[in-house]
């Protein structure tokens, strides 16, 4: 509801009302929790500090690498900050291999399902993320759209996936999700593609089915990918699979951000439509890996 609830701001008050609406839905939030969510007794291991910090400066530097490159600053160091993720990713990778409650659960990952399901979670994320940059730009720079107009352009995207996660969630219990996740995707991407190859002047009516056609498709994957993931994680490591599906649903949108903001330094006004045509490409490489999880065993345990 974020793009619609902001143009209706956007049309009564200034930009920083949509930086204090969130205070509310916070407080909100914050006291259904309280009330709702069950109380669960301590671990008997201290938080991770290290090893989150290593993870953090390890996203941080690889996501700062591809701004910066958007930015243009120096080869030099752009190639600092991505050798020091990858650096700091390698860390990560082998202090976590022999910790006790791992913040990283790499042994997950030799799950086939978990690790194509995570895996196609980025590409499905960072699909999103170069959407929803790159378009309010499109439509504001290019079509010269109001605030307000643009929000609304960006509704029919959450609308539909707001439809279809409960029918994809049903349809989850009857098919598998690497069908599921595949055809999402190849929906996905090709709307993608069509807004890619919108015309100079599109109608309202020309925008709107073709943000749908991007809407049904993540709706139809998310749900199936989300239950692929968890259920391919034995019962008493659900809490290290929740943190991968948080961790994978950041990281892709994060990464489909900065690559936006790269391909704006590239292309200038027609950033927008490389952007889409990118994350047509990102949907594309989802779906091989959504439709490889029909090869591969579920796991056991």
């Amino acid at each position: 509801f974020g793009p619609t609830i902001a143009s209706a701001i956007l049309s009564l008050g200034s930009w920083p009302w949509l930086f204090a609406i969130n205070l509310p839905f916070g407080l909100v939030a914050i006291a259904i929790g309280m009330k709702m969510l069950p109380r669960t007794p301590r671990a008997e291991h201290s938080f991770d500090f290290l090893g989150a910090g290593f993870a953090a400066l390890c996203l941080g530097l690889f996501i700062t690498g591809i701004g910066s490159a958007a930015h243009g600053a120096t080869p030099a160091a752009v190639v600092a900050e991505l050798v020091g993720a990858l650096v700091l990713g390698i860390i990560l990778t082998r202090r976590q291999a022999d910790h006790p409650a791992p913040m990283l659960p790499i042994d997950l990952f030799r799950r086939g399902v978990f690790a194509l399901s995570a895996a196609t979670a980025v590409c499905s994320f960072s699909v999103q993320g170069l959407g929803f940059v790159s378009l309010p730009f499109y439509f504001e720079d290019i079509l010269q759209r109001s605030q307000v107009e643009t929000g609304f352009f960006m509704t029919p995207w959450p609308l539909a996936v707001t439809i279809m996660a409960p029918i994809a969630g049903r349809l989850s219990d009857r098919f598998p999700a690497g069908l599921l996740g595949g055809i999402g995707l190849v929906m996905l991407g090709t709307g993608m593609a069509l807004l890619a190859m919108l015309p100079e002047n599109p109608s309202i009516a020309n925008i709107v089915w073709r943000m749908l056609i991007c809407g049904i498709g993540f709706g139809f994957f998310q749900a199936p990918n989300m239950k692929a993931i968890m259920s391919s994680a034995p019962p008493h490591r659900s809490g290290g699979a929740s943190g991968i599906v948080a961790t994978a649903r950041l990281t892709g949108q994060t990464t489909g951000a900065a690559l936006a903001a790269l391909c704006f330094s590239l292309a200038g006004r027609e950033g927008a439509t490389l952007a889409l045509a990118l994350g047509a490409g990102f949907a594309a490489l989802g779906s091989v890996m959504s439709f490889l999880r029909l090869a591969v065993a579920p796991p056991r345990g």
